[in-house]
């Protein structure tokens, strides 16, 4: 291990020799860990932060993704909502709740599969806490900067909705793992290994973009969120959600509605965002970030958010939160 890993020297102890070990793992991606603070690198515009928890049985359960996926999984879902925001990430720290019942090297990849999703967004793991508990949970902090911050308030009557990506996936996922049957790899993968948009968001927000959040409870729940925010009513035609590939097979194959399955959704961490009327870049957003980006909507006045197809009102719920 080199001196780069961990800059401060730790004592003896279990404790101290997993937080070795988890440097170790992180390779590259470990910032300077050891010390009781971390110096945040500097950057262009204003701080911001987000923290999001991964809570076993919640958000994941372990008969379904491996401890490096759900490193990757909960580091990527907090490095979305910087993305939300236009912001270039400056670094992550997490608080991980180890169960009792789990091996050494199981710590050891889930930090790794952190790790990894934080250097594929251009950012390092620069602290956290260690702690023991009944189930996995991960709490994952991230900070970036951002000139121009983006916000769920600011979208106006007459701008477009639109949405980048593919969604419908990670719900795919678990309909088939709840159905007792292992979901075929591409839709799997949507579960778990995310892809924060956050080179599309910035560029969506350097088009204009009047506001902005990351879908994390579904095109239906997050256009309510994005309605109350902005004071306004979102209309969605559904017909129009862009899926991911092979989720009309996976709904059908449980007696879903593919279009419906794609606008609840949830978790799949793609960018919903409203731009002026004006905006036609579609094309252009697939040259410069490799991402497609799909209107599927319009800003009315008014307030909530209504999924219509063919015009008329479907009644369609994103995740809903229990705390």
């Amino acid at each position: 291990m080199n001196g780069d890993t961990v800059t401060i020297p730790l004592g003896s102890g279990a404790e101290f020799d997993r937080v070795r070990a988890i440097a170790e793992a992180l390779g590259e991606a470990a910032g300077p860990l050891g010390d009781d603070t971390a110096p945040v690198p500097t950057g262009e515009g204003m701080l911001v932060v987000s923290t999001d928890v991964s809570v076993e049985n919640v958000h994941f359960k372990r008969a379904w993704i491996r401890p490096v996926e759900i490193g990757w999984r909960a580091t990527s879902a907090a490095l979305s909502d910087l993305a939300a925001a236009g912001a270039l990430p400056a670094g992550v720290t997490i608080a991980l709740t180890v169960p009792h019942d789990v091996s050494h090297d199981d710590v050891i990849a889930l930090m790794a599969g952190a790790g990894q999703a934080a250097l594929a967004a251009g950012t390092k793991i620069i602290g956290g806490d260690l702690s023991s508990g009944p189930v996995w949970s991960v709490a994952v902090t991230v900070l970036g900067h951002a000139v121009r911050p983006m916000s769920r308030r600011g979208a106006s009557v007459g701008d477009g909705v639109w949405v980048t990506g593919w969604v419908g996936g990670a719900r795919a996922a678990i309909r088939d793992w709840e159905s007792g049957k292992e979901p075929e790899p591409t839709i799997r993968e949507f579960f778990v290994n995310p892809l924060p948009r956050l080179a599309t968001a910035r560029w969506l927000a350097e088009q204009g973009a009047t506001a902005m959040i990351d879908v994390s409870d579904g095109i239906a729940g997050d256009a309510l969120h994005l309605a109350a925010a902005s004071a306004v009513r979102i209309e969605i035609d559904i017909a129009r959600i862009p899926l991911c590939p092979a989720v009309p097979l996976v709904a059908i194959r449980h007696g879903d509605d593919p279009a419906v399955m794609g606008a609840r959704g949830g978790e799949d961490y793609e960018i919903l965002c409203t731009l002026p009327a004006s905006f036609d870049g579609a094309e252009a957003c697939m040259t410069d970030t490799g991402v497609p980006v799909a209107r599927i909507g319009t800003v009315v006045s008014g307030s909530g958010a209504i999924m219509l197809r063919d015009g008329v009102g479907v009644d369609i719920h994103g995740f809903r939160h229990e705390v």
